[in-house]
């Protein structure tokens, strides 16, 4: 076993693998070469899972055998077909997880064992706790989620010693986030986030599609949008053509026989101009521009207060954005890293600091959301049921503890409902629900029995609630990972096998001699529930949970099934007694 642990940007067009090593984060090449794994995933026409290019280039002739663009629909409670079975977005995305770990132990020489993976700032509970499962499902322990512009501030900003503030600017082929960033003596701490998850690289392609579509039904009178090949073809010219306009003022788009439409070929020859172009997305474009200036006002700053700007993300390449970021800012953004792989260098770098190795920065993160609960109070001048009451606001450091109290309204009422909500909305119904839970028995007392409401959010983003009544001390505690149905342990066990049986033979052995040890679901259990409680002890009794967590990994590892056992005890007593 190694305490190495890898940094991953999982991201919603490509994916990269790093390691912090010789002082300095390493982004992990394959066996080609190639540092970026596009996030495509496909079967062959012979049932072979394929991963990144060549799953992308298949895209072309089988979109129904192929899924791209995944991370959108993280968080979702629904499947996406791949060949002839249904996937959840967290196998699919345990697929790309596998291949990016695979390219690691071929280059380290060693099973990888652990990883730190990157979100967007602006992800939910639900999305970042689908990332968590479909690293466990890759046979990863994901030891940190952490925000997408954080990391890469981490890269930027690592060694800089001089006070100074930070706009990181993230634009990736899925989600937008803003981040402002406050950089003082080595710590990294984000101040204020705001974003989108549903704005990025693939929007602007969509703009070059609808573009192109019309160009089609105006000069031959023809529409192909109900023909998936075709439009496969017309997206990859789109993605090509966008990455062009951002070195060139035109592009030259081309595809002949793109389609047989009424027994005549169709073919596509058109020219688009950067400024067509930038005509089309110039709405997008303000969308970020207004986001902005909301993390500004979080953070109570002005434009002209932010020194630097950091550049992440491949959309970040087209011209108008830079041009636009110059209007508001009056100074040229950064751009010297990678913007495709700073994000997976500053996961490595956190990566390094957890297991112990000394690194330049230190990472102090915020909740990018409100979180709180629903109650009868005052909206608009009368009184409602569903009002929204804050008890986490946004932009908090974490990890973060806040606690408030609530008043039953009936005499020897015995029980109370709980809703959890995240969102900025008075009215709680206008935000989302993320859990709820019932607290029954409550002593009988007149009106205005008092119970505490207490709201822990860990350094994942996860939120774990306790509602106790104050006179009693009877208590109710949920961890809401999220509002969707979630994997139990068995679940994230068959999950395991269901895609380790794509892999086939490079099924990586750690994880099938696992799944055979005795009891399996119920370790895994107790693994996530010791996992939950780390941030919650003392330094002496967290050392000793991760130590026996790491000794039943190693048992499992070498087949030692009395090992297991004797950890898995000691760990299930340890819970135990700080339970009690």
């Amino acid at each position: 076993m190694t305490d190495e642990i890898v940094g991953i940007d999982l991201g919603t067009t490509n994916s990269e693998i790093a390691l912090y090593r010789g002082g300095k984060p390493e982004i992990l090449a394959d066996a080609q070469g190639r540092k970026i794994l596009p996030s495509v995933v496909g079967l062959s026409e012979t049932g072979e899972i394929l991963v990144g290019e060549d799953a992308r280039n298949q895209w072309l002739l089988y979109p129904d055998r192929t899924v791209r663009s995944i991370k959108r629909r993280m968080g979702r409670d629904e499947t996406v077909r791949l060949g002839e079975h249904e996937y959840t977005p967290q196998e699919i995305s345990a697929i790309i997880l596998k291949r990016l770990k695979e390219t690691a132990e071929a280059q380290l020489g060693h099973t990888v064992h652990k990883a730190v993976i990157t979100v967007p700032a602006y992800f939910s509970d639900t999305q970042r706790q689908a990332t968590r499962e479909a690293g466990q499902i890759a046979g990863l322990e994901v030891v940190r989620i952490i925000n997408e512009p954080t990391a890469a501030a981490l890269v930027y900003e690592a060694g800089q010693r001089e006070g100074k503030r930070i706009l990181v600017y993230d634009l990736g082929g899925g989600t937008f986030d803003v981040s402002v960033v406050r950089i003082e003596e080595g710590v990294v701490e984000v101040i204020s986030s705001h974003g989108n998850n549903h704005l990025g690289g693939d929007d602007f392609d969509q703009k070059i599609v609808a573009h192109i579509l019309e160009h089609l039904k105006l000069s031959q009178a023809v529409d192909v949008s109900d023909q998936p090949r075709a439009m496969a073809r017309i997206l990859r010219a789109a993605e090509t053509a966008k990455k062009q306009l951002s070195d060139h003022p035109f592009a030259r788009i081309e595809e002949e026989y793109l389609a047989e439409v009424e027994g005549r070929p169709v073919h596509l020859s058109m020219e688009l101009s950067r400024h067509d172009y930038e005509v089309m997305i110039a709405p997008y474009v303000e969308e970020t521009l207004q986001a902005i200036h909301t993390a500004l006002r979080s953070a109570d700053l002005t434009a002209t207060q932010v020194e630097e700007i950091l550049l992440v993300g491949g959309a970040t390449r087209t011209p108008v954005i830079r041009r636009r970021l110059m209007e508001v800012f009056r100074h040229e953004p950064r751009g010297e890293v990678d913007a495709d792989l700073c994000v997976a260098m500053g996961a490595a770098i956190q990566g390094a600091a957890i297991a112990g190795q000394e690194v330049s920065a230190v990472l102090v993160d915020v909740t990018p959301y409100t979180f709180g609960t629903s109650a009868i109070s005052e909206l608009d001048g009368q009184l409602y049921p569903n009002c929204f009451i804050p008890i986490i606001p946004r932009n908090t450091p974490i990890p973060v503890r806040k606690s408030d109290v609530f008043y039953t309204v009936l005499d020897n009422q015995s029980d109370v409902d709980v809703r959890i909500y995240q969102g900025e909305e008075r009215d709680a119904q206008q935000n989302i629900e993320v859990g709820q839970f019932r607290v029954e028995g409550l002593s009988k007392a007149p009106a205005g029995n008092e119970v505490t409401l207490d709201l822990a959010l860990d350094r994942d983003g996860i939120l774990h609630v306790t509602a106790r009544e104050k006179k009693t001390g009877l208590e109710r505690q949920i961890r809401i990972d999220q509002a969707v149905p979630r994997y139990d342990a068995a679940g994230l066990q068959q999950a395991r096998e269901r895609i380790g049986s794509l892999f086939g033979a490079g099924e990586d052995a750690t994880v099938l001699e696992s799944v055979a040890v005795s009891g399996d679901a119920e370790i895994v259990a107790l693994l996530d529930k010791a996992g939950a409680k780390l941030d919650d002890v003392d330094a002496e009794d967290r050392q000793e949970m991760i130590d026996l967590m790491e000794a039943i990994h190693d048992a499992q590892s070498t087949g030692d099934r009395s090992a297991v056992e004797h950890a898995r005890n000691q760990l299930a007593d340890l819970l135990f007694y700080l339970e009690t």
